[in-house]
């Protein structure tokens, strides 16, 4: 997390707003929910899990059995339920 001095970078009428409730204290900003991205996002993890998800609901659906699947894919037979049986079955590969 980056800091930055209030004094450099707001108007002074704001910062004594601002102090009739915080002072001398670290005061965290969040930015806007419209510029949040979902875990994984921008360093293409979620994609891979995406991809990885996929492969294994489709090998499933042809037939491969759950400990074969946890076998080859290095996952605990629960979280390969958890994929297989999952509602969120809309990802694409």
């Amino acid at each position: 997390m980056k800091y930055t001095n209030a004094q450099k970078v707001l108007p002074e009428k704001l910062i004594l707003e601002i102090q009739k409730y915080v002072q001398g204290e670290t005061l965290y900003i969040p930015k806007p929910e419209k510029d949040y991205q979902k875990w994984g996002t921008s360093s293409g993890t979620r994609q891979r899990l995406d991809y990885r998800n996929a492969a294994i609901r489709d090998a499933f659906t042809k037939g491969t059995r759950i400990e074969q699947l946890a076998q080859e894919f290095y996952l605990s037979v629960e979280t390969i339920k958890k994929i297989v049986y999952s509602h969120n079955n809309n990802t694409k590969y």
